[in-house]
């Protein structure tokens, strides 16, 4: 039986501090040159040579302010501060490349999906078939503030309200103009036949849609979906809506647990367990012996700085860790932010302090992270696929671009020269090449598939 194939994206922002903060300090690091064209279109040609899947984007909307009250360590150790927007990335690395996928984050919470609509599928044309978009709710209330709220909405209404932004982009993506609507006919002076494109008329409790989609027929019309949301309520969004869905566990039973529970979910929402490819964050350092590669480790964390990355869990968990002692219990707690990593911290039987909180991030963030020969990496990616049944990893960025050659030129032909690794891309788009051959578009059991043809309100 054939080894399965780990799929890979590599985890970035627009930005300097992502997950593992404080490595910007490293005199290699050219993180802070993430306002260049030049940084970007490097970047995504490394990692097509690489035979990455995609490059995944995060992105915040609001600043990390929970931490002592204010964003001063924010700003001095930029934590993800300064942010600029990930899509207007995607066109320059999408001219440098042809297989390349490009998943970018995109709170709907914060947008009006008929322009939002538009924009995804400029992109879908612009990649030929290559994008991809992370729904994602939010969970600061520095964001809300922002855009004019006093706070966010609550947990569950904030996927109340997804449910419906989704009902209407699939009425625009999937409804609006039929297969064959686009003619470019020019004796007869046709460009869209009136016929096979509708107007969508959405009367919802959040949204009121009346319009025509702005755009023709995109290669894959819904972009692939991604989603990385733990809580009961995210999974079961998630099952009924990803195609990729994004985990971080610290231990392999967990993750084998989650993801169990997130196919089983899909296939009670209709759809195949497989429907969902599903995707751990990590950490990997790497070098050409377990030895250097140890020292690599070391000397990354001498740059790195856990205080930063405790000020980032804070504001994912909604706690003010600096208001613990560093050897005191923290107590549990409600939170309105990300629920999974709150419940995970408050649990009285995980037993963690301060202390241990930093202990752990100790290169700066809170991914697994690997250290060691091509050979040792390989094996331990292979033991996280086997015994938890994930799909592959996001892999995040330690020292840029310097983490990314790395495993590159390390990694890579040993997962090829085991089996576990594609040697070429398939054709087609993004869809057909974490997917299927042949399907650039959702298949019929996904909900999406429900608005075709004439739109449906």
């Amino acid at each position: 039986m054939p080894k399965k194939q780990i799929r890979l994206n590599a985890f970035n922002m627009n930005c300097v501090g992502h997950i593992n903060h404080g490595l910007w300090t490293h005199p290699r690091d050219r993180s802070s040159d993430y306002a260049s064209i030049a940084y970007w279109t490097e970047q995504a040609q490394l990692l097509e040579r690489g035979k990455f899947d995609g490059l995944f984007l995060a992105d915040i909307v609001g600043v990390y302010d929970v931490y002592q009250g204010s964003a001063d360590l924010t700003l001095r150790e930029s934590i993800q501060l300064p942010v600029n927007d990930p899509l207007l990335l995607v066109s320059a690395m999408a001219a440098v490349t042809r297989h390349l996928g490009f998943g970018v984050t995109v709170n709907l919470t914060y947008e009006a999906p008929y322009l939002f609509a538009r924009r995804m599928s400029t992109l879908d044309h612009l990649t030929r078939g290559r994008i991809g978009w992370n729904i994602v709710t939010g969970y600061l209330d520095s964001a809300a503030r922002a855009m004019g709220l006093s706070e966010q909405p609550e947990h569950d209404a904030r996927y109340e309200r997804a449910e419906e932004f989704m009902q209407v982009l699939y009425k625009l993506w999937e409804g609006s103009w039929e297969d064959g609507a686009v003619l470019r006919d020019r004796q007869r002076r046709v460009y869209a036949d009136p016929a096979k494109v509708h107007r969508i008329a959405h009367r919802g409790r959040h949204y009121q849609v009346d319009g025509y989609h702005l755009s023709e027929p995109s290669p894959q019309r819904t972009p692939v979906l991604y989603q990385a949301g733990a809580s009961d309520r995210g999974q079961q969004f998630a099952a009924a809506h990803a195609e990729c869905v994004f985990i971080s566990s610290q231990k392999p039973e967990a993750a084998r647990k989650l993801v169990s529970d997130l196919r089983d979910q899909a296939q009670l929402a209709g759809r195949y367990r497989h429907d969902l490819k599903i995707f751990m964050g990590i950490s990997v350092i790497v070098a050409p012996t377990a030895a250097e590669a140890r020292e690599k480790y070391a000397e990354y964390c001498r740059y790195a700085n856990p205080e930063a990355g405790l000020a980032h869990f804070a504001s994912g968990t909604g706690f003010d860790f600096s208001t613990y002692g560093i050897d005191e219990a923290i107590k549990p707690a409600s939170s309105n932010a990300i629920q999974s990593s709150a419940r995970a911290v408050t649990a009285a039987e995980a037993g963690w302090t301060v202390r241990k909180l930093l202990d752990q991030l100790a290169l700066g963030g809170r991914y697994v992270t690997v250290v060691g020969s091509p050979q040792q990496v390989a094996d331990q990616l292979e033991a996280w696929v086997r015994d938890t049944d994930i799909d592959g990893f996001n892999l995040t960025r330690t020292v840029a671009p310097e983490s990314f050659e790395d495993f590159v030129n390390l990694v890579i032909p040993e997962l090829q020269a085991r089996g576990s690794y594609k040697l070429d891309y398939e054709p087609g788009t993004l869809r057909e090449k974490l997917f299927e051959a042949g399907q650039p578009t959702l298949p019929g059991r996904h909900p999406a598939a429900g608005y075709r043809q004439a739109a449906r309100t």
